[in-house]
């Protein structure tokens, strides 16, 4: 982040570039005007002001925690709002240490302290001049679940083809009677809000999507509109749009952003997430997005338990787990909270004169849950009011009462686990290829060589999506029904391999080496906009 409203550079390296926040995410470069005067963040990140003045005082909310500064002396500090971006990952950040006052800048923590390490790292960090090490790379990010037991793949797999029967049974979706939708590349979201916030219930739950790309050719038989639902996921459900948040730093999982409400239209966005989750479920399609545990537990009006903080805020978990596991009397705790807004302390009652009543032994179960609720939804309620508002006018909740929140995030968006030995398994040959052909043992032993990163960007570049069903590659849909994934040989060695997504195949010629499969092969998916063919 540099240039205006922030003298000098206040954050370099990996830490907000590219698809970070850029562009529509936050307006112009990232952020305009003054930091610490005005408008803080404009466009969708975040709106109003962020500090005003320049006394001792000056507040940015940052991730659930409140920084004071004296923004006379401390110039350069540039906070970011996302979680998942700790200071390590911004370079060495050593403007703080060059201020006249830099002991004055102090972190309230409310019982929040997702900012206390990024804090600490920065007044520890070497003065400008001196020499440090580099920071090292973050560590890639944790897959969001567990493989289930076998007994919990039975249980999921009937209550899923339950769910299909009365999704079909309530609706009679009609193979003939399409919904079309036609979307411009460079306008998904904005496309897609018009269209499927113009179209009736009744339309959306009896008709089969048909998806039209402006200025393409090319017939839906399944695999433009699995396209389009990955592609429309991976816009609206991002951190860059502000309407969601990386729930905690080192994991992809997201939940709803509490700087969501200064969004123009806020509710009514939240409302279009709701109805394309549920417009997935009935047209039977996956997104690419996985929310933290919390959040699915909220979208069924599920309690929700201790465990769900954990990977949030670790913090906040263990001082809950401390008062659980002992006598919370000497701490003087009452039923209510205290934060700190612009310089106010704002006191919040957990329950009816709250600030009244102490935290005993007796009654601490009742307060680690008001105030795990508090923590859970604070600022996000009335969007995800709005959220399940539209995925109901689709889904009736009661459709997906049986499942647990595990389970709902099986439904909405598979797994992100590649089993190449199933992928195997569950494949196709034709044109000339069979399972014992030389170039097709070189094809998977390329893809098992593969990163798990690139074998979604190959899954995603053959079938349109890079999710794969929870039942496995025998699940996989083409062209309206079940459709494994094929191989066929075609061509001749110098072109480059073609993707079929309708129908879940990839042609490619009889390559000459394995080198060169891999060679070609990475390449066409590097390059999907380019070789992909409906």
């Amino acid at each position: 982040i540099q240039g205006t409203g922030i003298q000098g550079t206040g954050i370099q390296g990996t830490g907000i570039q590219g698809t970070g926040i850029q562009g529509t995410g936050i307006q112009g470069t990232g952020i305009q005007e003054t930091s610490t005067q005005g408008t803080g963040i404009q466009g969708i990140g975040i709106q109003g002001t962020a500090t005003q003045g320049s006394s001792l005082g000056d507040v940015i909310d940052c991730a659930g925690a409140m920084v004071l500064f004296n923004s006379e002396n401390i110039h350069r500090t540039v906070l970011n709002q996302f979680h998942g971006i700790s200071a390590e990952h911004y370079g060495w950040i050593s403007d703080i240490r060059t201020t006249n006052n830099a002991e004055q800048l102090q972190t309230r923590l409310n019982r929040d302290s997702q900012l206390a390490d990024f804090v600490r790292t920065i007044m520890q960090a070497p003065a400008a001049g001196s020499q440090a090490p580099p920071p090292s790379p973050p560590p890639p990010p944790p897959l969001p679940q567990q493989r289930p037991t076998h007994h919990q793949e039975t249980q999921f797999e009937a209550k899923l083809q339950e769910l299909q029967q009365v999704l079909q049974q309530q609706f009679c979706i009609s193979q003939y009677n399409n919904t079309d939708i036609r979307i411009r590349r460079d306008q998904v979201l904005a496309d897609s809000f018009r269209v499927l916030m113009r179209h009736t219930t009744h339309t959306l739950t009896t008709q089969k999507c048909k998806v039209q790309w402006v200025g393409e050719e090319g017939m839906d038989c399944g695999g433009l509109t699995r396209e389009f639902f990955f592609k429309l996921s991976r816009q609206l459900f991002n951190p860059h749009y502000g309407l969601f948040q990386y729930s905690a730093h080192g994991s992809y999982t997201v939940q709803i952003s509490p700087f969501s409400s200064q969004i123009d239209d806020a509710l009514q966005w939240f409302k279009f997430a709701g109805r394309v989750i549920a417009y997935a479920i009935v047209q039977g399609q996956l997104l690419d997005v996985f929310f933290a545990r919390h959040f699915y537990k909220a979208l069924l009006k599920k309690p929700f338990a201790l465990s769900d903080i954990e990977a949030v805020d670790i913090s906040f978990y263990n001082s809950l787990l401390y008062i659980q596991d002992n006598d919370p009397e000497p701490l003087q705790l009452t039923f209510s909270i205290e934060e700190e807004v612009f310089g106010d302390i704002i006191e919040t009652d957990l329950r009816k004169n709250g600030s009244k009543i102490a935290v005993t032994q007796g009654n601490k179960s009742e307060y680690i849950k008001l105030l795990l609720e508090w923590r859970l939804t604070k600022g996000v309620k009335s969007q995800m009011e709005a959220l399940v508002t539209g995925l109901t006018e689709l889904v009736p909740l009661r459709f997906l009462s049986k499942f647990d929140a595990q389970e709902v995030e099986w439904v909405i968006a598979g797994t992100p686990e590649i089993n190449v030995d199933d992928w195997r398994k569950h494949t196709e040959y034709t044109g000339g290829f069979n399972e014992h052909h030389n170039v097709i043992l070189w094809f998977w032993e390329v893809v098992d060589s593969y990163t798990n990163e690139q074998k979604l960007r190959l899954l995603q570049f053959v079938t349109g999506t890079s999710s794969v069903p929870f039942e496995g590659f025998k699940a996989l849909r083409g062209n309206g029904t079940l459709q494994r994934f094929q191989l066929q040989m075609t061509g001749s060695p110098d072109m480059l391999p073609v993707a079929h997504t309708c129908f879940n195949r990839l042609d490619f010629p009889c390559y000459t080496s394995k080198e060169q499969l891999r060679e070609k092969l990475t390449t066409a998916f590097e390059e999907s906009e380019f070789f992909a063919m409906s």
